[in-house]
């Protein structure tokens, strides 16, 4: 049965997934891996990066025998397949992305950055705290600035920019029409930028992974891949 990696996003989870493994566990063998950080996985001592991120990705495909894999990743995930697939363009089947921002630059990623402010949640949107807590226990207040500095490490050098041209595996882009984090035009711009991408854009939905629904995505994964 071919592999599947599902990639979460900066300050996921895996469980967000959830709602996709039962669907997908006939047609894959599904793997749900855990960047380093989230969840009960240890913060590195020297910070993270996407280069970091990319890294982890080669090690668990490594370990695990993983080759000819399709990857489906969400906002981070999706930014850090792509860098896979450009460093081991044999070991990857296809992608699809969604909700992943391809747009960046160091002074939108110092504003974004500042959002990442643990206090700053705490006091002005609880609920987000208290979930954020129970995805990653304690250590969400130091994942928090970890993801900042990526962010801003990643608005300073961004891996894609310019490489996207140098990605031939087959990639189907997707964008909610209600993100207010991705544009749909860097969407398509990025789509337009890659030698063998798809573009769907998908109606009535917002950024989260939990705010996507499942029947629509499914039905959307089933045709890129041909599943009958």
């Amino acid at each position: 049965m071919p592999h599947l990696i599902l990639l979460h996003g900066a300050l996921g989870h895996s469980d967000l997934f959830n709602p996709y493994r039962e669907r997908l566990s006939p047609y894959f063998t599904v793997h749900t891996p855990l960047f380093s950080g989230h969840g009960n996985s240890e913060l590195p001592a020297d910070g993270i990066t996407i280069t970091k991120y990319t890294e982890e990705l080669a090690e668990y495909c490594l370990e695990n025998g993983l080759k000819d894999v399709s990857i489906f990743g969400h906002s981070m995930g999706g930014y850090i397949a792509l860098c896979y697939a450009m460093k081991n363009p044999e070991n990857v089947n296809s992608i699809i992305t969604l909700g992943t921002k391809f747009d960046w630059n160091e002074e939108h990623a110092v504003k974004e950055s500042k959002m990442l402010n643990p206090e700053m949640i705490l006091e002005k949107v609880p609920k987000y705290a208290q979930l954020l807590e129970s995805q990653h226990g304690l250590q969400w207040k130091q994942l928090l600035p970890a993801i900042a500095d990526l962010m801003v490490d990643l608005g300073r050098t961004p891996p894609l920019h310019g490489n996207l041209s140098t990605i031939t595996t087959p990639v189907q882009i997707m964008v909610g029409d209600q993100d207010t984090m991705v544009t749909i035009e860097e969407s398509s711009h990025t789509y337009r930028s890659l030698p063998n991408a798809k573009l769907a854009v998908l109606p009535d939905t917002k950024h989260p992974m939990d705010k996507v629904r499942p029947v629509l995505l499914f039905e959307l994964l089933k045709d890129f891949w041909n599943l009958s």
